[in-house]
């Protein structure tokens, strides 16, 4: 089975954010889809191990930021290659409230969403939220990004030369070592060894 495959189904990259109590986090996710439209409704995947995850769990309201393609690499590695429960992931980005109090970007973003959550049905390494959508609205007339537009686009190209070993195709990093072990978890964006490549 060649899951490169995979990598040719059409996604966006959005941040999922959530707050509960007076904690709140956002992430990096690329399964959005709407679901329904009476009532309206989306399904948004997101990894167990991120703590937006379990906020959502928690507060079962959901904002989501569809990012653009002005979106820096920067903000990727903000939201996507870092841990909530260790840094303030929203200091220098600025943001607004939605009218449930969960944050949503206003730079780099095409539009939000503010959502409860109704259902969550737990998949393995994530959990799906199906969510009615209370309010959503334009931020900018900024393109929306592509999973595909950031490989190509926004994500740097490794220098291979360097380093040695197995890269994750969807951050970058690199372990290092001949054999990469078959239940590794990339420590950055927490996807598994099909996502991940021999440097040679």
């Amino acid at each position: 089975m060649n899951t490169k495959a995979l990598n040719q189904i059409s996604y966006g990259l959005f941040v999922a954010a959530s707050k509960y109590d007076k904690k709140m986090n956002g992430c990096i996710v690329n399964t959005v889809m709407q679901v329904t439209s009476n009532p309206l409704q989306i399904a948004v995947a997101i990894n167990k191990n991120n703590l937006t995850c379990e906020i959502t769990q928690n507060s079962k309201k959901l904002s989501l930021s569809i990012l653009s393609e002005t979106a820096p690499f920067s903000l990727f590695q903000n939201f996507g290659f870092q841990s909530g429960r260790s840094a303030d992931k929203f200091v220098g980005y600025p943001f607004q409230m939605t009218e449930q109090e969960i944050p949503y970007l206003t730079e780099h973003t095409a539009a939000f969403l503010d959502c409860t959550v109704k259902d969550m049905m737990d998949l393995g390494s994530h959990m799906l939220f199906i969510c009615t959508v209370n309010d959503c609205d334009l931020v900018s007339d900024e393109k929306p990004i592509t999973y595909s537009y950031y490989h190509e686009f926004v994500k740097p190209k490794p220098d291979a030369s360097k380093t040695k070993g197995w890269r994750c195709t969807v951050c970058g990093y690199v372990y290092e070592g001949e054999e990469l072990p078959p239940d590794f978890i990339c420590p950055l964006c927490k996807h598994g060894v099909e996502d991940f490549e021999k440097i040679i």
